[in-house]
């Protein structure tokens, strides 16, 4: 099944076949103005980051659940944390069936696929504020369906494709009328952790072929810019707050994702991340460490140019320095090690360019 057949979108999904650009279109061929997608540093990859990456791969692969899930305590058969291990794995250019890790991937999407409620909620058992993982979950689905969906599982293609609209259209119900998301799938309050989940999601889907209307994308760009202070940063909710470096990282990528490439909103974003978050300057894995550098990468490889020639060499090797060396894998003190080493392996393999949201 090719990308673009059959797409019976269900209702509340598809409303035209508009791109998901809010304040203005997106540049032609899908290429984001300055970004780094075809602008490619000396050295981006290195024969360090080679090893820690092998290493890491390897070592995720070994805390595979039997289920084909990842998590552990609190945390364990978490779908968002699955969903981040097999976006690991994808980053290095496998994919389901296929590849040396590609059965690992498989049995991870067997996993997503099997904890998909009727309503397109993503959760497993021991799900803590169910958006975040289902944001996840509908990202990985996207990236599958964009890599996949011209192969020969047609069967598996039409699995990834149904469960992908009805993931979809969960979002988009679940907007709530700010124009962000919350944990639970009801359109109440929101916050811009969660909204950057579901921002990136439908722009993995948009990726693949799958139509999503114009005016989700607009309303989410209105509560992205509510949630921005003077400083530049950007605060957890729309009405009040101060500003922190891994919110703002998320406010960034979420206008990035949404469509805008070019506004005083990216750069006063970006000027505070610089001064608040650079790499290599001893600040250490404090909270929020891996979530806020996953984003903060994307922010600045979607910016590219100077920021992007500035930061990623900073945030590499910070990270190889970080790998926990008799193991291979890297801690979160908070999700724990599958989190942490999926976040770290999905940053280190940016360069790469496989995963298609870093494509286009």
């Amino acid at each position: 099944m090719r990308i673009g057949m059959q797409r019976a979108i269900l209702a509340g999904v598809a409303v035209a076949c508009a791109t998901i650009a809010g304040a203005q279109d997106a540049p032609p061929d899908g290429a984001v103005v300055g970004g780094a997608q075809n602008n490619v540093l000396e050295n981006e990859i290195t024969p360090a980051l080679d090893i820690a990456v092998t290493r890491g791969l390897g070592a995720l692969v070994e805390m595979q659940n039997s289920d084909g899930s990842w998590g552990s305590q609190r945390f364990g058969r978490h779908v968002g944390i699955s969903a981040l291990a097999c976006l690991a794995i994808m980053s290095d250019g496998h994919v389901p069936g296929r590849g040396a890790y590609g059965e690992s991937i498989e049995r991870g999407l067997e996993f997503i696929l099997a904890n998909i409620a009727e309503t397109g909620l993503i959760a497993a058992d021991t799900s803590h504020g169910p958006m975040y993982g289902h944001g996840f979950a509908t990202l990985f689905l996207g990236e599958v369906y964009g890599m996949t969906a011209g192969g020969a599982d047609t069967a598996l293609a039409a699995r990834v494709h149904e469960a992908l609209l009805k993931a979809c259209r969960l979002i988009v119900e679940s907007q709530n009328s700010e124009g962000g998301w919350r944990y639970n799938p009801v359109p109440n309050d929101a916050d811009i952790s969660v909204t950057i989940c579901q921002i990136m999601a439908l722009r993995s889907a948009r990726n693949a072929g799958i139509e999503i209307g114009k005016t989700t994308i607009d309303r989410a760009v209105e509560y992205v810019r509510m949630c921005q202070n003077d400083d530049g940063g950007f605060r957890y909710q729309a009405l009040m707050g101060g500003s922190a470096w891994p919110r703002t990282a998320a406010g960034v990528s979420s206008l990035y994702y949404a469509g805008i490439y070019e506004d005083d909103a990216l750069d006063r974003g970006l000027n505070y991340l610089f001064n608040r978050a650079m790499p290599g300057r001893g600040a250490g894995m404090g909270s929020h460490y891996f979530y806020g550098h996953y984003y903060a990468v994307q922010a600045m490889y979607l910016a590219g140019g100077d920021q992007w020639a500035a930061w990623w060499p900073a945030i590499r090797d910070e990270l190889i320095q970080s790998q926990v060396a008799d193991s291979g894998r890297w801690n979160d003190n908070y999700a724990g090690t599958s989190y942490g080493t999926a976040m770290a392996l999905i940053i280190l393999q940016i360069p790469k360019r496989y995963l298609p949201i870093f494509q286009k």
